[in-house]
């Protein structure tokens, strides 16, 4: 069958309701199409009831909020930030945008996050040259929680700040609390691909209400309070508008359902596709975890098939399915050739076995057949 006989099955589309519409309805007719409004309130509102977050501030993306959250916790020119080297590259830029220095950690086999050995390992080598990381950026990778108390107790013992990066992880929960209010700060992102989109955002959420405060100043271009555009900091036009959040209130209302809709995805592809020699469904949980399952991924053994995870990509191509390979460690990445690495291979592993499938909530079963069905014929059971 040819591949335009079939309508595209992306790895993660944007599933819109109906109820985004009574939001941008309502913003339009009162005229609040200006950058804040009460649906940038509302949207805020509504991501503190849902995590339980004291404070919350709604951004253009998941990238300024690590922004502007490593520059609360001080990190500055020439300062070290720890970093999961298994993640997507916007977890580490800003960290170069102050000016400061990541230090990479490998992840652990289990989770595919941040590994607590490989990350006191570091912790214990800085410390005898002297050098004390201004903070930690954790991340829960496609969503799957870290393993929390394991990584928060080492970095407690070293007095190392955290910012939490729950990009991908709105709805996951660790121990029944949610995800991003485990760290000083934590992250959310809304970019189109995401659980929960804004078509673009992301937010930071503290239970510091100065530190939200101050994150609101600095988004709107730091304009001191005078009746004349005064600046005595440096600001960035960070804000979400009115009209985005309008978008993420609608989403909100479906946020549990598209949960539940991933998590049976991830579920239906674990059935039918565990029986495939050499082939493995991942990340796991960790103990007491509950993943939004993001995106479902694999990896592909090589001592038990010959198949590699390019070799599958592009079979699926040919059935006009999207697939990924799984990141490349930023430790790999031209941009940070010069960065240490403590570890390396197991996301070096990750990187070269794995792939990620199509996810998106609004998939049928039909579609996830089709997927299955494409796996089988280049590997089947």
């Amino acid at each position: 069958m040819r591949s335009q006989d079939y309508d595209r099955l992306y790895l993660s589309p944007p599933h819109l309701g109906r109820h985004e519409l009574n939001y941008l309805h309502k913003a339009v007719e009162d005229n609040w199409v200006a950058p804040i409004g009460p649906n940038l309130d509302g949207f805020e509102r509504d991501i503190c009831e849902f995590t339980g977050a004291g404070h919350c501030v709604a951004l253009s993306s998941g990238t300024a909020a690590i922004h502007l959250g490593l520059r609360l916790l001080g990190v500055g020119p020439g300062d070290e930030v720890l970093c999961p080297s298994f993640t997507f590259v916007a977890t580490a830029n800003p960290i170069l945008y102050l000016g400061a220095r990541p230090v990479f950690i490998d992840s652990e086999a289990e989770t595919w996050n941040i590994c607590p050995d490989r990350l006191r390992e570091a912790l214990e080598d800085l410390q005898r040259q002297n050098r004390r990381p201004k903070a930690l950026i954790l991340v829960h990778l496609y969503g799957m929680p870290c393993r929390l108390h394991e990584v928060l107790t080492v970095a407690r013992e070293y007095g190392v700040p955290v910012l939490e990066d729950a990009a991908e992880a709105l709805g996951s929960r660790y121990q029944g609390q949610p995800l991003g209010t485990f760290g000083d700060v934590g992250v959310f992102s809304f970019n189109g691909n995401k659980i929960l989109t804004t078509s673009g955002g992301g937010a930071l959420v503290t239970n510091r209400p100065d530190w939200a405060e101050k994150v609101r100043f600095w988004a709107t271009q730091a304009r001191d309070p005078a009746p004349y555009y005064q600046h005595s900091e440096l600001g960035y036009n960070y804000r979400l508008s009115n009209l985005l959040a309008g978008i993420g209130r609608g989403q909100m209302e479906l946020l549990p359902d598209r949960v539940k809709k991933r998590r049976e995805i991830y579920d239906w592809y674990l059935k039918h596709l565990a029986v495939i020699p050499g082939l493995a469904l991942g990340p796991q949980e960790p103990a007491g975890g509950h993943s939004n399952r993001w995106l479902t991924c694999l990896t592909l053994l090589p001592a038990e098939t010959n198949i590699t995870p390019e070799q599958l990509r592009l079979h699926l191509e040919t059935h006009n399915i999207e697939s990924r390979p799984l990141w490349k460690p930023l430790h790999l990445q031209p941009l940070f050739s010069a960065a240490p690495v403590y570890g390396g291979q197991v996301c070096t592993t990750l990187f070269e076995q794995g792939l990620c499938l199509p996810s998106g909530s609004a998939m049928s079963y039909s579609d996830l057949q089709r997927v299955v069905t494409a796996i089988q014929e280049i590997n089947p059971a």
